[in-house]
C-alpha cells in the first residue's frame, strides 16, 4: 500500500446523485483501475444502489455510517485497520453538518485531496430560496460542483453566480439528463454586445460576478448602472478613484456584501461617500492590488446624480 492513502469527498442533498456520480468516477471514467484497493464509505440511503458485484470484482470494498455521531475518528481507523485501503470514497449525508468534515483526525496517512459535489439543477432554486445557509454550507468547500439533470431551459449563469458568491475557486459543470456535458457558454440576461450594456438592479449581482470572473470578455465594453459609492476619506484608494457598486444579500440580512467596481474618473473629487450615482463607463483590465492580480476598471464616460431606491430593500441586489 501507499504511505498515503487519497480520500474523495462527495457532497451534496440527499438524492442530488452523489451515488452516481462515484460509480462514473470509478467506472466509466476507468479510474477504479488506477486507484489500487479503495474503500467507498456510505453515509446515506437514496434511490440509487452501488453495484455491490462489480465493487468486489475490483477487491474493493464497501462500508456504511448511518449516525452522524458515528462518523468519527475511531470509526475511520478501524476502516483502515481492516481494510488498508489505498484511495477511499466519502459519499457524505446531505442533511450533516459539513464542517466537521475539515476537523477531524484522520487515521495516519489518510489525507482529502479533493471534494465533489452533486447539485440536482431541478431543485437547485428552490433549495436556494429556502434553505440557502444549507445548501451553501454542502458546496462551500467544493472543488467540482456538477449541476446534473440540466436542459436547453437551465439557468446557468444564474446558478454560477450563486456558486461563485460563496465559493469562487469552483469549477462548476453542467450534466444534461442524459449524462452528457452542456458546455455552451452561459448566457446573460443582458445584451453583452450592445453599444452600452444596461445592468438592471435584478441582474447586478450576477454581472458583477461575470466581469469579475471573466474581465477580458468585457475589455473595451461600456455598461450602464446605477451605483451606490464608496470612496471613504482614509487614504485606501488612490486620487481620482472612487467604488461605485451595490449592497447583496447572500443568505440573510445579517449576511450582506458590497460589491464594488474600481473606477478611475478626473472628477471623483466632486463625488461624495455613500452617494448614489447614475454611470455609464468603459471597462478595462488592469492590475490592482485591491484585486490581488488583474480585474476590471471602470473608465467612467458619463456620471450623474443617480436616484436611490424607493425602499431599503429595493437597495439590496441578490444572486436569484
Amino acid at each position: 500500500m501507499s504511505e498515503e492513502t487519497l480520500i474523495y469527498l462527495f457532497t451534496g442533498f440527499m438524492d442530488a446523485g452523489k451515488t452516481t456520480m462515484i460509480e462514473e468516477t470509478l467506472f466509466v471514467n476507468g479510474f477504479a483501475k488506477e486507484c489500487g484497493n479503495f474503500l467507498i464509505i456510505v453515509c446515506e440511503e437514496g434511490d440509487e444502489e452501488y453495484n455491490i458485484d462489480k465493487i468486489k470484482s475490483y477487491g474493493a470494498n464497501i462500508v456504511t455510517i448511518e449516525e452522524e455521531e458515528d462518523f468519527n475518528a475511531e470509526t475511520l481507523q478501524k476502516f483502515k485497520d481492516e481494510y488498508d485501503p489505498d484511495a477511499v470514497f466519502i459519499e457524505y449525508n446531505g442533511t450533516w453538518e459539513v464542517a466537521p468534515l475539515f476537523e477531524i483526525e484522520y487515521p495516519e496517512g489518510w489525507q482529502i485531496v479533493q471534494i465533489l459535489s452533486a447539485v440536482d439543477a431541478t431543485t437547485f432554486e428552490m433549495y436556494m430560496q429556502n434553505m440557502r445557509t444549507l445548501m451553501q454550507e454542502q458546496l462551500f468547500k467544493s472543488d467540482v460542483i456538477v449541476f446534473n439533470r440540466c436542459d436547453d431551459n437551465t439557468p446557468k449563469a444564474k446558478f454560477r453566480a450563486n456558486i461563485k458568491n460563496f465559493n469562487r475557486p469552483a469549477q462548476i459543470v453542467y450534466e444534461r439528463a442524459d449524462g452528457t456535458i452542456d458546455d455552451r457558454p452561459d448566457e446573460m440576461p443582458f445584451d453583452i454586445n450592445a453599444d452600452v450594456i444596461e445592468i438592471s438592479d435584478a441582474d447586478y449581482a450576477l454581472w458583477f460576478m461575470d466581469v469579475m470572473d471573466n474581465t477580458k470578455k468585457y475589455e473595451g465594453k461600456k455598461v450602464h448602472f446605477l451605483g451606490y459609492v464608496y470612496k471613504p476619506d482614509d487614504g485606501k484608494l488612490k486620487k481620482n478613484n472612487f467604488v461605485p457598486g451595490r449592497f447583496a444579500m447572500t443568505c440573510c440580512i445579517e449576511d450582506i456584501q458590497f460589491l464594488g467596481i474600481i473606477a478611475k474618473y478626473d472628477d471623483a473629487d466632486k463625488i461624495e461617500h455613500r452617494s448614489w450615482v447614475d454611470i455609464t463607463a468603459e471597462i478595462k483590465s488592469e492590475f490592482r492590488k485591491e484585486y490581488k492580480g488583474k480585474g476590471p476598471v471602470l473608465y467612467p464616460t458619463e456620471v450623474k446624480p443617480g436616484t436611490p431606491p424607493a425602499t431599503k430593500e429595493d437597495e439590496l441586489v441578490y444572486f436569484s
